[in-house]
C-alpha cells in the first residue's frame, strides 16, 4: 500500500514537472502570436489550472480574442466562440430542442440539439452587452458544469471553462453584470496597452506573412490531472488566514476593517473570494515550479481576483479612488509577520505518502 501511494506521489511530481516544462512551451507558442501581455497570460493560465473562469476587460484592439483563441490550440481544446448581444436569447448560448420526424416511421419526437457552450473553452464575446435573462443562461453552466433543458440535464465536456470579455469605454446599451455573476468568476483580469516596442513587433507581425502555425503542447487529459494537483498542493495556516485578511477586510462595518474601508468601500468580497485567493496562489506556486504557497503568491493574484468584488462608493468615485487602489491599500496594511520559511519545509514533501508525513511529524 505504501508503495503504491509512493510511485503515485512520484507520478503527481512528474506531473508538476511537466507542467512547469509545459506552462514554458506554452508561452513560447503565445508569443508567435500575441505580443506582449506576459501577465495576462500568466494570469489567465493560472485561471485555467485552477478549474475556473475569468473576466479579461480592455479597449477593442487588445487581441484578447486572438489570445483565448491560441490557449485554446496550444491545450488541444475544442473553442467555441459566443458574440453577445442585445438580441440574444438564452437557447441560442444552451441549445434548443427541436421536433424531429423519422420518415420511414413517421412518428414524431424531440430531439435536444447543442448550442455553442457544448465546448471545452467558451469565449463569451462582450458578454456585457445582452440582458441579465441571457447572462444567467452561463450561471448553471459555470457552476454546475451542465445545462438543463426541455427538463433534462446535459453534461457539458470536462475540462470547461468560461472566459468572458467586456469593453470599458462603451457602457451605453451593456448590461452589467449582475454581482452573484461576478462571484462566479475566479478573476477579471485588465488588458492594457502594449509598450511602443511591443507595438512596433504586432504591427510588424500583423502586416507581414501568415504567423507561425500554433501546436498544442496539452491533452484534456493532462489538463484535468494538473487541476486535481493543483488543489493537493499544501497551504499553511498562517497564509490562509492572510488571503482571508485581505477579504475580511472589504467588508465594510464588518469587525475592526481599515478606516478606508469604511470610507470607500460600499459592498466587500465574501468566502468565495477567500478559496479563490488560495487556489490561483496554489497555481501560480506550480507554476513557477514550487510545491508551496507563500504569502507573496496570494498578494500577486489579490488584484485579478478581487477587483471585481470590492464595489466602491460615490465617496471612492470623487476622490479618483477604484477597487484596485482598496486593494493596494488593503496589501500594504495587512500585517506580515509571519515567517516564509514555514513554507519552504514543505518544499518537497506536497505528494508524500501519508505514513510518510505522519512519521515525519511524529
Amino acid at each position: 500500500m505504501a508503495q503504491g501511494s509512493s510511485n503515485q506521489g512520484s507520478e503527481e511530481i512528474a506531473a508538476v514537472e511537466r507542467l512547469v516544462a509545459s506552462y514554458g512551451r506554452i508561452r513560447e507558442q503565445l508569443a508567435k502570436v500575441v505580443v506582449g501581455q506576459e501577465r495576462v497570460v500568466e494570469e489567465l493560465l493560472m485561471t485555467l489550472f485552477c478549474r475556473g473562469h475569468c473576466i479579461l476587460e480592455g479597449v477593442p484592439g487588445l487581441a484578447k480574442t486572438l489570445l483565448i483563441r491560441t490557449v485554446a490550440r496550444t491545450m488541444n481544446l475544442r473553442f467555441s466562440r459566443i458574440q453577445f448581444t442585445p438580441d440574444l436569447m438564452p437557447s441560442d448560448i444552451t441549445g434548443t430542442e427541436v421536433i424531429e420526424e423519422d420518415k420511414a416511421t413517421g412518428s414524431r419526437s424531440l430531439r435536444f440539439v447543442r448550442g455553442p457552450i457544448f465546448a471545452n473553452v467558451v469565449l463569451a464575446d462582450e458578454v456585457n452587452r445582452t440582458p441579465p435573462k441571457t447572462q444567467s443562461a452561463l450561471l448553471e453552466a459555470m457552476q454546475e458544469q451542465q445545462v438543463t433543458a426541455g427538463g433534462s440535464t446535459h453534461a457539458l465536456p470536462d475540462p470547461f471553462f468560461v472566459l468572458a470579455t467586456q469593453n470599458p469605454i462603451e457602457q451605453e446599451g451593456t448590461y452589467p453584470l449582475p454581482e452573484a455573476q461576478l462571484d462566479r468568476f475566479i478573476a477579471k483580469i485588465l488588458v492594457d496597452y502594449p509598450s511602443e516596442e511591443e507595438e512596433l513587433e504586432i504591427v510588424k507581425l500583423t502586416t507581414a506573412a501568415d504567423a507561425s502555425a500554433v501546436e498544442a503542447q496539452l491533452t484534456a487529459e493532462e489538463i484535468i490531472q494538473l487541476q486535481r494537483i493543483v488543489r493537493k498542493v499544501p497551504c499553511s495556516d498562517h497564509v490562509i488566514r492572510y488571503a482571508m485578511t485581505l477579504a475580511r477586510w472589504t467588508r465594510r462595518g464588518k469587525g475592526e476593517v481599515p478606516s478606508f474601508v469604511d470610507d470607500y468601500v460600499a459592498w466587500g468580497a465574501g468566502p468565495r473570494a477567500s478559496q479563490h485567493l488560495v487556489m490561483a496562489g496554489k497555481a501560480r506556486a506550480l507554476l513557477r515550479g514550487r510545491y508551496y504557497v507563500s504569502t507573496e503568491d496570494i498578494r500577486q493574484v489579490a488584484h485579478s481576483v478581487l477587483r471585481h468584488r470590492v464595489i466602491t462608493n460615490f465617496n471612492a468615485e470623487a476622490d479618483g479612488v477604484d477597487s484596485d487602489r482598496v486593494i493596494d491599500l488593503l496589501i500594504e496594511k495587512a500585517p506580515r509577520d509571519a515567517s516564509e520559511t514555514i513554507d519552504e519545509s514543505l518544499a518537497g514533501r506536497v505528494f508524500a505518502p501519508d505514513k510518510e508525513r505522519a512519521g515525519e511529524r511524529d
